[in-house]
């Protein structure tokens, strides 16, 4: 079984009549004149591929449906909202993401939904799980600079350098790291404040890392590897229960963009 999923940008102008199509898909479609909302929705569908042409689905055909059936979606309910003056929680657009996903789920068959996520800024995103559609999910990333060295006192020199190659170098080396962190909970629940978010991942975590030295100055590492695999554990382990109603779902730290772990309690 394959899984494919495919990224539909696209913009709103609340003020303006209809949609301007435009021609450019990468940037946005509907383009959205003038000063726009600007989003794009990740589709994620599981099926099988068709032996005639390789596809599990063209993604030409996604991007039609996407546009005809959930952009007009979001297109009504934004207008209809800024018309009336009335702010669009996180909340609002789990509720709406909900009605996308069952109405795709019904255009998409016999493929399946597994998810649909919003992307609400270049990094942050609202999703809901098809199977579990009474959830929301937000996620948003967050950057750090921190030095560390890869060592096991209980090693030799050689058999240091033989396991963690270059990361063992006495000295140390940096990372620019991401890390980003999703939590989930009911929609139906006290609205998330993404800043309060923010305060929380900030106070509760990157003040601690950030310009440190991980072996040095945070004192998790003094006896654990600052591997990226370690530093998502302790990221999440750290942050576990501080969001109330929220639930930690997981969390991912990025140490390039080629390298990258997930932690989750599950």
């Amino acid at each position: 079984m394959h899984q494919l999923s495919r990224l539909v940008r696209f913009a709103i102008n609340p003020f303006l009549d209809g949609m301007a199509v435009g021609a450019n898909s990468y940037c946005a479609k509907p383009v959205g004149e003038g000063l726009a909302i600007c989003m794009g929705l990740w589709v994620e569908l599981t099926g099988s591929i068709n032996p005639d042409t390789g596809f599990v689905v063209n993604v030409v055909d996604i991007d039609k449906i996407v546009r005809n059936t959930a952009v007009s979606m979001f297109d009504e309910y934004i207008k209809e909202k800024y018309r009336k003056d009335c702010h669009i929680s996180c909340e609002n657009l789990a509720v709406l993401l909900q009605e996308v996903s069952a109405k795709l789920s019904e255009e998409f068959a016999p493929l399946k939904l597994e998810q649909v996520w919003l992307e609400l800024a270049p990094n942050r995103k609202l999703g809901i799980k098809t199977e579990d559609a009474d959830m929301m999910y937000f996620g948003e990333k967050f950057e750090f600079a921190a030095s560390h060295k890869l060592w096991n006192d209980r090693f030799s020199d050689e058999e240091n350098f033989e396991a963690f190659g270059k990361c063992a170098n006495p000295a140390g080396h940096g990372h620019n790291y991401i890390v980003e962190v999703v939590v989930k909970k009911a929609t139906d629940e006290t609205n998330l404040e993404t800043g309060r978010f923010e305060q929380i991942v900030n106070d509760g975590f990157i003040k601690m890392v950030d310009h440190k030295n991980l072996n040095v100055d945070v004192e998790h590492f003094l006896k654990v590897n600052p591997t990226v695999e370690n530093i998502a554990e302790f990221v999440f382990k750290n942050l576990d229960g501080k969001f109330g109603s929220a639930k930690l779902d997981n969390v991912t730290v990025w140490e390039s963009s080629r390298t990258f772990c997930s932690y989750r309690s599950d």
